[in-house]
C-alpha cells in the first residue's frame, strides 16, 4: 500500500488522547495547534504516491507490491544510492525542517529486520515479531516515530533507583497475553502525526535495570496512552506569511505516559534484557541506518540555510564584498563537508549478510562535526543579516493600513527586491534563524543524536585505531637509533 495525504490524515482521526494547554485535543488534523504540520506530512504523502513519482519513491517488495522506498533494504551500493535520492527528494518538500519526518523511524526498524540474525539467538520469538511488524509497518506504509530516552530525574541513580520506580516506563505486569507498561517516554517528536510509536531505550542501562529494558511498537491510540504536548510553536503562528516555517513544520514534541498499557507479545521485540535492549541497535544496522537518514536531512537543510545566506547579501547587496564572498566560501565548505561525509559513508559501506549498509564510522565522523557546524552556521547567518531580519512589521495586518503600506514600502528597500519581497524573505529568516521555532531546531540539532561526548564516543569505538597504529609502527619500524650512533671505541687493558 502506498497512502496519499488524505488517507494519511484520516488515519490520525483515532481518537488518541493528545493533551495540549490543560485540555484534551479533539482532533488534532483540524486543531489551530498541529493542522499545518499535518498538512505538511500530507503532502508528503501525496508526493510518494503521484503517478510520476513512484519511480523515485517507491520500490518492489519480495511479495511483488510497491512501498514507499523508506523501508527498502538495500542489497547494493547503487541500490543505496536510489534509496538515497528518494529521501532527498522527500526532504527537500520540508526543507529538514521535520526532523522525525516518516522516513528516519522507518529507517531504525529497517535496520533492525537487516539484523534479524541478532533477534534470532536472543529470541526466535522476538525475532518473529519483528519480522512481521516490519513487513506490516510496510505494506500500510506507517509513520512511525519513537520515544527512546527516559525523563530527565536523578542522572547519578540508576532507573531503577529513582524515588518513583515507574518514572521511566517500565514493565509493571505480564500474561500470556503480552506485557503491561507504565511510566514515562521521551521525546516523541512527531507523534501527534504519526500512526505508531517504537518504545525502547537507547540510554545505558544497568543491573536491576531489567524492567526498562523493552522494545516494542503500538499504535498512538492505544488504551491508556496519554500524549502530553510541548508549547505549540504553530498555535502562535496563525500566518504563514509571518512564520512560513513555524505554522507548517513544527512537527512538535511530546512526553508519552504509559498508564497500564497493554502490548501483545507479537508486538514485543525484547523484553528484561539489557544486552538485546543495546545490541538491537549496535548490534545490527539499526543505529547506522536511522542516523544515515538524520545525515541526508541535514544535508538538504544546510542547503536551504546557505540559499537563505546567499539571499541575505543579495538583498543587502553585499554580495560582491571580498569579506562577504570569504563567508559565503567558508558556508559553502561547511556544508559540502556534510554532503561529502554522506557520499563517503555511501561509498566506504560494506555487508552486513546480503544488504549493503553505510560506514559505520564515516556517520559518526558526521555527527560529530555536524553537531559543531550546525550553530556555527546559523551564528553566521545572523552577523550576515544583521538586524535585517528584525526591523519587520509587526503582521501582516500591517498591510491592511493604507498608510503603514505605503511607509512599509519606503522603509524596506533593496537593491536586489521589492520591499514586499524582502519583508516575505527575512520573515522566512527570522523564522528559520532566530524565532523560537529556529531555537527549537538548534536545541535538536545539538542533542537529537545524543549528547556530544556519547557522539564523539561512538567514533572513537569505530575508528580504525589498529590499522593507525600499524601505520606507525611501520614507520617507526623504518629506523633505529643504533643505525646512528657510532659504537663506543673498545677499553684498552688495564
Amino acid at each position: 500500500m502506498v497512502k496519499t495525504g488524505a488517507q494519511h490524515i484520516a488515519s490520525l482521526k483515532d481518537g488518541r488522547e493528545i493533551f495540549l494547554d490543560g485540555r484534551r485535543v479533539v482532533d488534532s488534523t483540524t486543531d489551530p495547534a498541529y493542522r499545518g504540520a499535518i498538512a505538511s506530512v500530507g503532502r508528503m504523502f501525496d508526493f510518494h504516491s503521484a503517478p510520476e513519482n513512484r519511480a523515485l519513491m517507491t520500490f518492489e517488495t519480495d511479495t511483488g507490491t510497491d512501498a514507499n522506498r523508506i523501508w527498502q533494504l538495500p542489497e547494493s551500493y547503487e541500490e543505496l544510492k536510489t534509496r538515497r535520492k528518494g529521501l532527498e527528494a522527500w526532504t527537500e518538500l520540508h526543507a529538514g525542517f521535520l526532523g522525525r519526518a516518516p522516513d528516519h523511524v522507518a529507517s531504525c526498524i529497517s535496520g533492525m529486520y537487516m539484523g534479524l540474525d541478532v533477534f534470532e539467538a536472543y529470541d526466535p520469538a522476538r525475532a518473529k515479531a519483528l519480522a512481521d511488524y516490519y513487513r506490516y509497518a510496510r505494506d500500510n506504509d506507517l509513520y512511525l516515530t519513537y520515544v527512546i530516552i527516559n525523563p530527565q530525574a536523578d542522572r547519578s541513580k540508576s532507573t531503577a533507583e529513582q524515588a518513583d520506580p515507574f518514572l521511566s516506563a517500565g514493565i509493571v505486569d505480564r500474561d500470556a497475553e503480552g506485557i503491561t507498561i507504565r511510566g514515562a517516554k521521551m521525546l516523541a517528536t512527531g507523534g501527534i502525526m504519526a500512526n505508531e510509536v517504537f518504545v525502547t531505550c537507547i540510554q545505558p542501562l544497568q543491573k536491576g535495570d531489567e524492567p526498562y529494558a523493552i522494545s516494542f511498537a503500538i499504535p498512538m491510540n492505544a488504551k491508556g496512552l496519554k500524549i502530553m504536548s510541548r508549547k505549540s510553536y504553530e498555535a502562535a503562528s496563525p500566518s504563514v506569511f509571518d512564520n512560513p516555517m513555524a505554522s507548517r513544520f513544527d512537527e512538535n514534541d511530546a512526553v508519552l505516559y504509559f498508564d497500564d498499557v497493554k502490548v501483545p507479545w507479537d508486538r514485543v521485540f525484547v523484553a528484561d534484557s539489557i544486552e538485546m535492549t543495546a545490541k538491537q541497535f549496535h548490534g545490527t544496522p539499526a543505529h547506522v541506518y536511522q542516523n544515515y537518514q538524520a545525515q541526508i536531512r541535514l544535508s538538504v537543510k544546510l542547503k536551504f540555510l546557505l540559499g537563505i545566506a546567499r539571499r541575505i547579501t543579495e538583498v543587502n547587496g553585499t554580495t560582491n564584498f571580498p569579506q562577504v564572498r570569504e563567508t559565503l566560501g567558508q558556508l559553502a565548505a561547511e556544508a559540502g563537508m556534510i554532503d561529502a561525509f554522506v557520499a563517503a559513508m555511501e561509498a566506504k559501506g560494506t555487508h552486513y549478510g546480503r544488504y549493503f549498509v553505510p560506514d559505520r564510522h564515516t556517520l559518526y565522523a558526521a555527527q560529530t562535526m555536524a553537531q559543531q557546524v550546525y550553530g556555527k552556521i546559523i551564528t553566521t547567518l545572523r552577523e550576515l543579516a544583521g538586524g535585517g531580519m528584525i526591523m519587520l512589521p509587526s503582521s501582516v495586518h500591517d498591510y491592511e493600513n493604507p498608510e503603514l503600506a505605503a511607509l512599509i514600502a519606503k522603509t524596506q528597500q533593496s537593491p536586489a527586491a521589492s520591499a514586499e519581497e524582502k519583508v516575505k524573505f527575512y520573515k522566512l529568516a527570522w523564522d528559520a534563524v532566530g524565532s523560537e521555532f529556529a531555537s527549537r531546531h538548534a536545541q535538536y540539532e545539538m542533542f537529537y543524536a545524543g549528547a556530544s561526548f556519547v557522539v564523539k564516543g561512538h567514533s572513537f569505538r569505530t575508528y580504525d585505531w589498529a590499522g593507525a597504529g600499524a601505520l606507525l609502527d611501520r614507520m617507526m619500524a623504518g629506523y633505529d637509533l643504533a643505525d646512528e650512533i657510532s659504537p663506543a671505541p673498545a677499553r684498552a687493558a688495564e
